[in-house]
């Protein structure tokens, strides 16, 4: 591995509180084809640094809107990065983490790419949890890290809710040394973390506000967020 999460928490621990507040880090959002094509060049103008934006779902599903996303914001000149919609029940980790990196979710030292995101979350229709217990859905979530690190060099950030987390991997702290993470939490204060996490590196802290899509914060600097994208 790089000294990818080593960089982290040195450009993080003044700012590695549970309580995380919204202050001046770097803003972004991440978006979908829910959000069609956006105007980076506005967003950018309006205080955006960052974005992720949706590459695939499951191995069966690839956002049209990505491309030009993605395009539209490498023009704009901010930092980016794909995420992939998992869901375990349908296939292997290792199986949905080749389909993401076939289909835009690599990385390369480059200083504008971020590490892909792996959207571990609430399943949009059934179980909860995909019908896995917690053992099978941490070697899951290992098999589609390991995967995405073999193949990049880097482990993929893990986008999650404390809740999700909780509920369905027992709370395990098995990636905290080597996946950053990305929480999900609707509110004025990020509240609780999960696993072991110290503090999170990214913090989806609204679904709206002044810029399409979810409304995101990065912990630290204009420095930190281009070492993570450096590797």
């Amino acid at each position: 591995m790089r000294l990818f999460y080593s960089i982290l928490l040195c450009v993080s621990l003044t700012l590695a509180s549970p309580t995380l507040q919204k202050r001046a880090q770097p803003k972004g959002i991440d978006v979908s084809g829910y959000q069609g094509t956006v105007n980076f060049n506005t967003a950018k103008a309006k205080g955006i640094s960052f974005v992720y934006i949706k590459a695939t779902e499951g191995t069966t599903y690839i956002d049209a809107s990505f491309s030009p996303n993605y395009v539209g914001a490498t023009k704009a000149g901010l930092i980016r990065g794909g995420y992939h919609f998992a869901h375990p029940d349908r296939s292997s980790g290792a199986t949905q983490a080749n389909y993401f990196l076939a289909h835009g979710g690599g990385w390369t030292s480059d200083g504008i790419t971020l590490p892909g995101a792996l959207d571990i979350e609430y399943g949009p229709s059934g179980a909860e949890c995909y019908g896995l217990g917690a053992s099978a859905m941490v070697n899951w979530i290992k098999d589609f890290s390991n995967t995405y690190h073999g193949k990049t060099g880097v482990y993929p950030v893990i986008y999650t809710t404390t809740d999700w987390w909780r509920t369905c991997t027992e709370n395990s702290a098995a990636f905290t040394s080597t996946s950053p993470l990305w929480l999900a939490h609707f509110a004025s204060s990020i509240g609780a973390l999960p696993g072991s996490w110290p503090y999170a590196t990214f913090w989806q802290y609204a679904d709206s506000g002044p810029n399409p899509g979810d409304q995101d914060l990065f912990n630290g600097d204009m420095t930190g967020l281009k070492k993570i994208a450096k590797g």
